[in-house]
């Protein structure tokens, strides 16, 4: 993979640095690649703002930091306000459907939303909503493989929720597929997907 510049950011509580440590051993550990990753946080623990820059690369990384992302993933409206005027025009920008509004783009970029909360809080436990989310990064953007990820998720989460993370992942792979289907979007139009619970 070519060098690939990533941030991950909402909320503390959102799984958001898990998220990033997901897709960084994914691409380390089970692709081969090389991975660095950075994490910020807000002065409060839960409920506080965060995020995390994630470097991938097939050669060794020699810069851990990241300067214009090209792949924005957002989980809380303040996030989406802070970052999204780094992304990369072209780039891909992931969104929270039901806790993002995007607004003001000027660029053009790949949107893709999902209800990663609700399809969570679905399969009984809100906080796997970072599973969901990992599933549907997997899916629209073609970064990583899969199986790769799908090991990371199994080796990166609590032995009593590794089911329930797993499932998480998959729902989030099915949400991402059918994303795929639907119109190429761009910055005039936010993808959304009609979500119906099973």
């Amino acid at each position: 993979m070519q060098l690939t510049e990533i941030r991950v950011a909402g909320f503390g509580g959102q799984g958001v640095i898990l998220s990033a440590v997901l897709l960084g051993k994914a691409a380390s550990i089970y692709q081969g690649a090389y991975a660095t990753m950075t994490q910020n946080f807000g002065p409060e623990a839960r409920g506080g703002a965060c995020s995390a820059q994630l470097v991938l690369s097939d050669s060794p990384v020699l810069y851990p930091y990241i300067t214009q992302p090209d792949i924005l993933v957002v989980m809380s409206q303040e996030a989406y306000v802070r970052f999204v005027p780094e992304l990369k025009n072209g780039g891909f920008l992931i969104v929270e459907q039901d806790l993002v509004r995007v607004c003001d783009l000027n660029k053009e970029v790949q949107v893709y939303s999902i209800p990663a909360t609700r399809i969570a809080e679905e399969l009984g436990k809100r906080m796997v909503l970072n599973s969901v989310m990992v599933g549907f990064f997997t899916a629209v953007t073609h970064l990583l493989d899969t199986d790769a990820v799908r090991k990371a998720v199994a080796d990166s989460v609590p032995k009593g929720f590794l089911d329930l993370n797993l499932k998480a992942f998959e729902k989030g792979l099915e949400y991402g597929a059918i994303a795929l289907t639907a119109p190429a979007d761009t910055a005039d139009a936010e993808l959304q997907v009609e979500y119906a619970p099973e």
